[in-house]
């Protein structure tokens, strides 16, 4: 699917973050239309993280607006911005290695929670039903995504590439509109790495509009609608895959570099 999607979803006009003297993002503006598959790539160093920091509220933006569904979010707290539908995996794993699969997916949950502090001491019928929601969505998820026999083991215990799709699952019971994925790939092998290839075109297919961070260029070029390239913490391009591979700026920016490494 390589069609232009009409509706944004996330919008990003003039985005720039400082840290003391460096510029790591400078005026980046780019667009998430609706049910695409978005990727951002570029060279280590280029701003990609930070990108993905400031837009979930980690890091507040210098300048610029992040809109989200029509919302300003600069300057929200994280769990504000993912209980307004944006939900994110880092590059390493941020697990619970001891508890559970179904344990760390409910714990991705806890945003969408609006028990208090008194629902839970009291135990009331608010919360038991609210947590029994919450299991219910979480076991549904897991069974959808092939892991319900694994619920109950604890996640430390299972191979690395099926902690990657747990890690994506915890991030998918918010229920989110938006799905930030950071760098899904690293550190799979060749199995693992078309599961979640398959993972991530069964996702977008039921609508979930996703950004990613992805260095595996022969993973985006299968999976991405579109593709951003920052360099230095700038735009230096934005099109359609086969746009990208053969742009100028971005083959001396990054994708020679990638040739002249044998990663491509």
């Amino acid at each position: 699917m390589k069609e232009q999607h009409q509706a944004i979803l996330l919008s990003l006009e003039a985005v720039s973050k400082r840290f003391g003297g460096l510029k790591a993002l400078d005026h980046v503006s780019l667009d998430v239309y609706e049910g695409e598959i978005l990727a951002l790539i570029g060279p280590n160093g280029a701003g990609k993280t930070t990108l993905f920091n400031v837009i979930t509220g980690h890091y507040r933006p210098d300048e610029g607006k992040i809109i989200f569904d029509g919302r300003l979010i600069n300057g929200l707290k994280p769990h504000i911005i993912a209980q307004l539908g944006i939900g994110r995996t880092f590059q390493n794993l941020r697990l619970f290695p001891s508890l559970t699969v179904l344990e760390n997916v409910l714990s991705g949950r806890h945003s969408k929670l609006r028990s208090h502090f008194w629902h839970s001491l009291l135990h009331t019928p608010f919360e038991r039903r609210e947590e029994k929601h919450a299991q219910e969505v979480a076991q549904d998820l897991l069974k959808r995504l092939e892991l319900g026999a694994m619920m109950d083991r604890a996640v430390g215990s299972l191979p690395y590439g099926r902690q990657k799709i747990v890690e994506i699952a915890r991030a998918l019971a918010l229920e989110p509109r938006l799905l930030i994925l950071d760098e899904p790939a690293a550190g799979l092998n060749d199995r693992e790495r078309a599961d979640l290839i398959d993972f991530i075109i069964r996702l977008n297919k039921e609508r979930l509009s996703i950004l990613l961070i992805e260095h595996d260029m022969d993973l985006v070029m299968q999976l991405a609608h579109r593709i951003v390239v920052l360099d230095n913490g700038a735009v230096i391009a934005t099109g359609l895959p086969d746009e990208i591979q053969n742009h100028p700026l971005v083959i001396e920016a990054y994708l020679g570099r990638e040739e002249e490494d044998d990663v491509i």
